[in-house]
This record gives structure tokens, C-alpha cells and sequence, in this order.
């Protein structure tokens, strides 16, 4: 590009200190003068010296939108904050040796120099840091509120452990059996740990109703919440008191059950197991450890088990049959315990065929059930009262009957794990609870918030909270009796942080409350939110749970935190994820300083449309540069050109379709079209305003340097989003295809209204179908507003 004729770094430093001085974009969050729009993208992990070119991509066109609502009409608050606590932060202070605090700190510093230079719309002012103590202090009352309520609890359980984090993750932390941020192998470890009862809140999170979000990011919520119905019953143990519970959604089938697998973590293993089966059982039980749980319950994965020499009774048909453990059933899921049906089971039945156990037809419909599960529907056989009913019925009667006898009961089930949020590493928030001998936990006053998290020198993780060894503190008075007492040293999950923020931004500088009522149902639900489908059932649940669980205390009117989701596509290097490890990372400064924020943002957002991505390749930039570079003459240049009119309102409604969908490369490709007609014909003062506003958006800066050189004195960001006159839409021609004998010979285009004389006539004359008409015309087509044709016999 020319920089004589457009200084890009010149001319976006002069816009952005002037939106800075007049404070342009600062929105009265108290009483906005015009309708709400809350527009935000899931805030940065500041876990790395800079923004790359994804980052760019996300952050971009979200400002591109905010700057269309406005002038669409709205208020628009667009904030951004840090996601500074967790361990993307501390481990990247691992890596590189200084301290998080330090590092954590250095980062948002820079994060927020590059995301000035983007030129957004982003009030950077509000100092939301999650690692803040103004804002951890909220995080720990959250804990506490949800505490009182009986949806914080500590308990010993089998839990996902990652050797190289040293600390616990939650299932949804977890990738195929490793650790979604390390991805070193994760295995199961006996824990006690603090849980948030996410599972209480199931039923409310399988409603969408309120919400425009992609199917698909819904699809994945529902399977991985896992709502199933069924009968939960208990089958008794012979020769021993205890008996064996167990949940299936498949009651009907229960007379074709013919052996139990129990989980190898059940306390009941060792009770029940013979001695001359305990050595094999301990065995398997100790293999289990080392397997994650998406390891155990892998569809693909050979089923294996050891017998306890243990048998349970059948209640339908008293029955005696064998119980065996194996790690395809899990202690977290469920009661941690099987009815085994193989004829009926694709995965029970392949258990049975390794370890020659009976296979019972209960269900008429398939193959023989010896040689394969017959798992559709059919008529029952084999089972006594029930024989002769479908499924549906049959489950019905079963419950009834399961009822009746006391023997079990119709229960709805859930794949949802309640949320793990405790983490044994220093980065994070400390959780606000006190043990003491005689008072157990104790909750720390609200009055005592925050918890300081301490600073300790010592912060590599040591498979216990680095946290236990600051005995300043640890060793503190128990709040209720006064006598000495431990705090809790775990701290908390870092989606714990993220789960609320957006309820904070309104009102982040509150010292007395986390938000006040009023101002969060003025602004919430936001209307746009931004970010990548990876954190479908990670931030986007838990977010979703303690937004329910605000309005369920009155804290905010609306019952879903996020009205509109979009995800943006992911930028690619040679084909693969942008990541420091990789080595594939690509910098914005250079291309940035060189070419200017426009152009870049331009350039990002022409790769295709905002939802798909695309691979990075810098060679088109210079194209993106040369239309900018045009586009400024054309406006610079005086015109009273009439005849671009239509082209112009073709732009306009083109850009506006577009940006509704958030195709902000069809936008680009739409000026780029005009601008090279511009460039022969020019533009006339009134097509330039609505040119310089379709503009707008996508290049800021830019499109105030070309408001203002055609004479405006307000921002063009003042002035409303051009309506396209639709009288000046409708095309004066249409192109036909020519075709002869089928086969496509020319184009034509004729006046919309031109007759079928008119139009075979036309199409006769035209050199390239002329040739093809030697011989005789049988017959001649003529479809209004599409095809002319010819039928020639030789």
C-alpha cells in the first residue's frame, strides 16, 4: 500500500486516541440511553507472552459486530477481562521460572497494548482480573452461597489424576484419557475433594428454550447430561445380609439377567469376595487405577472381569446368579453396579461369550441372541407376566410390579457427574473453608472475605496444595468456638472463576456486593457470546449452573446467562491448532505495524466466513492492502455519478444479510466488487455515506479518516446502519442460458420483460450458438427468466 496516500499507523494512533479522550464508547451502565446490547467473547488466559493470530480472529469480528449493533441502534457494552488464575497461568510460570503473580501480570499488560491495537470497541478500564483479590473475594462468596444451600460438599472419591499437573481434573477435563491440557495419561486415585452438585440442577439444564445456540453445542450438552429413565432395584446376596443395588433403563429385560458386574472402587468387593477369589480380585482392582474413565468405558475396548465367587438372587425369578467385578462399570455412575443382560446388551453380551456365562432370550426380534444382542424392540418371551408385551409396556409393568413387591421403584438417572473443583495447586483460589476438631467445617464469614491467597516462593506442585506449607495461613482460629484450627489448602477449579464473570463486568467496581440486582437484569442475558465449541460441556455448563442456581436465589431475573452463542472457527497453521508447543504460533505485531489494524482485521476476517476458520497464509494480505489503498481514492475523488446507485443498494443489502449471519468475508467481497466499479464510474457524496458506513465495522479506523474527509464532524460510529432502498433492487435484466441440444452454448442477458420472439431471435445471433444450428430446428425452448433452447436434427 501506498503510505503517502494512507498512513495506516498514523491515522489509527489519531482515531484511537480520539475514541479514547471523547470516551466514545463508553456506555452509562447505570442508565443506558438506548435498547441494551451486551456483547461479549469468552475472555483470555493471559498463560503466554502474547495474543497470536487466533486470538485475533475471535476478538476482531466481535468488535466488527459490537460496532454494527451500535449503529444498528444500541448501547453497546463490550468488555473484556482475564482469566488469571488455574493452570494455563502457573504453568506457564513453571516453564519459564518466574512467579505467576509476576508473569500473570506481564502478560495482561501486553494482552491488553495488543488488544488496543485491534482499535475495538473493548473497555479494557475495568481491571477484571479472576487472580484479583476484588474479584476472587466474589468467587469465595459464591462458594459459600452455594454451601449453605447443600450444593458444596466434601467427599472421599475415586477421582481423574494427572502425574504431570500433580492435581485432579474433572470428567469434563479429561480427553480420551488424558489430560486435556498436558495430555499425559490421567488414572483414577481415592481423593477427598470438594464437589459443586451440578447433578441437582440437571432436569433445569436440559432446557434451551430461551436460547440461539448451534444445535450441534446443544446436542453435546444433552449426551453429556445423559437424562435416562428406568427402575432402580436391589437384588440380594446369598449367604451374606447386604444385597446389591443397581439402576436400568432396561426393567423389562430383568428376567433375562443372568450375572451382576459391580464396580472394583465398590466397598463391597472385598465383603462379598471369596477367599480363594480375594487374590485375583485385588489384582484386577489395582489395574483398574491405572485407567482413566474414558479408558474403562470405551465401547471399543475388550471387555474384562475376575468373579468374586459371590452370588446374588434374581427377584423376578429367584434365580442365584454369579456377581462379577469389571472396570466397565464405574463406581460414579449410577450405584456402581450392573444387572448383566447379554442377550440384550452389546456390551454384556460380549462379557458373557468371554467368560461362558448363560445368554436368556427375553426379547423376540433378532438373530439368534446366542450369537449376537438383539437391542430392538420385540415381544417379550421368557418373562412370565410379561410375555407378549412390547418394550414401552413391558417396562411399564415391570415398574409397577417392582413397586408393588418393594422391590424397586421408577427413578430418572443422569450421566452428569456432580462439578470436582477442588485443585492441588497454588494458582488459584483459595476455597473459604476452616476445619477445626470439634466444629468439623466451618464456612468463613462473608465479613472475613477474601481469603488472601498467599505469596509462597514454593509453587511447584507436589501432589498435595503447595498451599499447606504457608503456615501463617494455614494455623488460624476456628470462627465459631475460637480454638486453633487448619484452613482448607486446595484451591478452587479455574471454570469456578470463569463461571460468574459475566455477571460481574456490569458492575465490577462494587466493594460491597458481587453485582447489584438491578444492574444485572438490566444488562443480562448477554446478547452475544463468543468463544470456541471445545468448552460445550466444560464453561459453557458450569456457566449455565450457577447462573440457574442466581435466579433460583433471586440474584438475576433471567434463567440462561448467554442469549446468542456463536463459535468462531479455528486458525490453522500448516494444518494444524496454533500452539507455543507446536512452535507454529503466528504474531499480529509485524503484519500490524507493516499494513495497519484494518488491513489485518480485513484480512483475517476475508479468509472465509467467521465460523469455519481456515489455514494461515500471509500472501493474500497485499490484496487487502491494494483495496484499501483504492477505496480512499474513490472517495477522495469527486463525482455526481448517478448510475452506481443500484449497485450500491445491491452492497448495502448484501453487507446487511451478511453481518446478520457474521459473514464478514461476504461483506469484504462485497465492497471489494463495488470499489472496482467505483474506481471507473465514481461515487456521488450521497453513495460514499452509505459506502463509508458499510465500511465501518470491519475497518474503524479507516472508514473515520474517509467520514471525516467527506465533511462529517461526528463519528461515523454516531451515524446509523444504511437501509438499502429495495425500488433500486430489482434487476432491470436477467441473464438466460443458451443450450443446444442440451448442451450449454452461450449466455444471454435480455431485458427482464423481453418475449420469447425477443428472446429466440437474440439468441440465434449470438456466434458461439449459430454453429451449432446447421440442420434443422424440431424444436425451440423458451423458459421465462432461465433457459432458451434449441433441438437441432442434422
Amino acid at each position: 500500500m501506498d503510505q503517502s496516500k494512507y498512513n495506516a499507523p498514523e491515522i489509527e494512533k489519531k482515531w484511537q486516541t480520539q475514541w479514547k479522550e471523547s470516551e466514545l464508547f463508553k456506555v452509562d451502565l447505570k442508565s443506558p440511553k438506548r435498547p441494551k446490547y451486551y456483547n461479549i467473547v469468552m475472555f483470555p488466559y493471559p498463560s503466554g507472552a502474547a495474543l497470536h493470530v487466533g486470538h485475533w480472529y475471535n476478538y476482531a469480528p466481535v468488535d466488527s459486530w459490537g460496532r454494527y449493533m451500535r449503529m444498528k441502534g444500541h448501547d453497546v457494552f463490550q468488555p473484556m477481562g482475564f482469566d488469571s488464575f488455574g493452570l494455563p497461568a502457573e504453568n506457564y510460570a513453571i516453564k519459564t521460572g518466574v512467579h505467576p503473580a509476576e508473569t500473570t501480570r506481564t502478560n495482561i499488560d501486553k494482552m491488553k497494548e495488543q488488544i488496543a491495537a485491534i482499535g475495538g470497541m473493548y473497555d479494557l478500564d475495568l481491571n477484571l482480573e479472576t487472580s484479583s483479590p476484588e474479584y476472587y473475594k466474589w468467587t469465595q462468596w459464591l462458594f459459600l452461597q452455594l454451601y449453605k444451600e447443600g450444593l458444596a460438599y466434601r467427599k472421599a472419591a475415586p477421582v481423574n489424576w494427572c502425574e504431570s499437573c500433580q492435581t485432579v481434573l474433572a470428567n469434563e477435563q479429561v480427553d480420551n484419557g488424558t489430560c486435556e491440557r498436558c495430555k499425559n495419561t490421567v488414572i483414577q486415585k481415592n481423593l477427598t475433594q470438594w464437589f459443586f452438585k451440578i447433578t441437582d440442577y440437571a432436569d433445569k439444564l436440559l432446557d434451551y428454550s430461551e436460547v440461539e445456540w448451534p444445535e450441534n453445542t446443544i446436542a453435546m450438552q444433552r449426551n453429556w447430561i445423559g437424562r435416562s429413565e428406568g427402575a432402580q432395584l436391589k437384588f440380594d446376596l446369598v449367604d451374606h445380609d447386604e444385597s446389591i443395588e443397581v439402576f436400568t433403563t432396561r426393567p423389562d429385560t430383568l428376567f433375562g439377567a443372568t450375572y451382576m458386574v459391580i464396580s472394583p472402587e465398590n466397598p463391597l468387593v472385598l465383603t462379598i469376595t471369596k477367599e480363594d477369589h480375594m487374590a485375583d480380585v485385588t489384582t484386577y482392582q489395582a489395574a483398574s487405577k491405572l485407567k482413566s474413565e474414558m479408558e474403562r468405558t470405551e465401547l471399543n475396548k475388550d471387555k474384562s472381569g475376575v468373579f468374586t465367587g459371590a452370588y446374588a438372587v434374581n427377584p423376578v425369578n429367584g434365580e442365584e446368579i454369579p456377581v462379577y467385578i469389571a472396570d466397565y462399570v464405574l463406581m460414579t455412575y449410577g450405584t456402581g453396579a450392573i444387572m448383566a443382560v447379554p442377550a440384550h446388551d452389546e456390551r454384556d453380551h460380549e462379557f458373557a461369550k468371554r467368560y461362558d456365562i448363560k445368554i436368556t432370550e427375553v426379547v423376540k426380534g433378532g438373530e439368534d441372541v446366542q450369537d449376537a444382542a438383539f437391542t430392538g424392540d420385540g415381544e417379550h418371551v421368557n418373562s412370565d407376566f410379561l410375555n407378549g408385551l412390547k418394550v414401552k409396556e413391558a417396562k411399564a409393568k415391570m415398574i409397577d410390579w417392582l413397586n408393588e413387591k418393594e422391590l424397586g421403584d421408577g427413578v430418572v438417572n443422569f450421566r452428569l457427574r456432580d462439578w470436582l473443583v477442588s485443585r492441588q495447586r497454588y494458582w488459584g483460589a483459595p476455597i473459604p473453608i476452616i476445619f477445626c476438631e470439634d466444629c468439623g467445617e466451618v464456612p468463613v464469614p462473608e465479613s472475613e472475605l477474601p481469603v488472601v491467597h498467599p505469596h509462597i516462593e514454593d509453587y511447584v506442585p507436589k501432589g498435595r496444595s503447595p498451599l499447606a506449607d504457608a503456615e501463617d495461613f494455614v494455623n488460624v482460629d476456628c470462627p465459631k468456638c475460637g480454638q486453633a484450627a487448619k484452613r482448607e489448602v486446595d484451591t478452587m477449579d479455574t471454570f469456578v472463576c470463569s463461571s460468574w464473570y459475566f455477571l460481574r463486568y456490569p458492575d465490577s467496581m462494587n466493594t460491597e456486593k458481587a453485582w447489584e440486582v438491578d444492574r444485572a437484569n438490566q444488562w443480562l442475558p448477554v446478547d452475544m457470546y463468543v468463544g470456541g465449541p471445545e468448552h460445550a460441556c466444560m464453561h459453557l455448563l458450569y456457566a449455565r449452573f450457577i447462573h440457574k442456581f442466581m435466579h433460583d436465589q433471586g440474584l438475576v431475573d433471567h434463567k440462561e446467562p448467554f442469549k446468542r452463542l456463536v463459535h468462531q472457527g479455528m486458525i490453522t497453521k500448516d494444518g494444524m491448532k496454533m500452539s507455543k508447543s507446536k512452535g507454529n504460533v503466528v504474531s499480529p505485531d509485524e503484519f500490524v505495524e507493516k499494513y495497519g489494524s484494518d488491513v489485518f482485521r480485513m484480512y483475517l476476517m476475508f479468509m472465509g466466513p467467521f465460523t469455519q476458520g481456515g489455514d494461515w497464509n500471509d500472501k493474500g494480505i497485499t490484496g487487502v492492502a491494494r483495496f484499501v489503498d483504492r477505496l480512499h481514492r474513490v472517495i477522495q475523488n469527486e463525482s455526481s455519478e448517478e448510475g452506481m446507485d443500484a449497485m450500491v443498494h445491491k452492497t448495502v443489502k448484501r453487507a446487511s444479510e451478511a453481518l446478520e449471519k457474521m459473514n464478514f468475508n461476504v461483506l469484504i467481497a462485497a465492497l471489494m466488487e463495488l470499489t472496482n466499479e467505483a474506481m471507473k464510474k465514481g461515487l456521488n457524496a450521497e453513495q460514499k455515506d452509505m459506502i463509508i458506513r458499510v465500511l465501518a465495522p470491519v475497518a474503524p479506523h479507516l472508514a473515520e479518516e474517509l467520514w471525516e474527509m467527506t465533511g462529517h464532524t461526528e463519528s461515523v460510529f454516531n451515524a446509523e446502519w444504511p437501509v438499502a432502498d429495495e425500488s433500486l433492487l430489482v434487476e432491470d435484466s436477467i441473464t438466460y442460458a443458451v443450450q443446444v441440444n442440451g448442451k450449454l452454448r452461450g449466455t444471454l442477458e435480455l431485458p427482464k420483460d423481453a418475449d420469447k420472439d425477443t428472446a429466440l431471435s437474440n439468441a440465434k445471433e449470438m456466434e458461439n450458438v449459430q454453429k451449432f444450428l446447421d440442420g434443422t430446428i424440431v424444436k425451440e425452448i423458451f423458459v421465462p427468466g432461465k433457459i432458451i433452447g434449441f433441438v437441432v436434427k442434422a
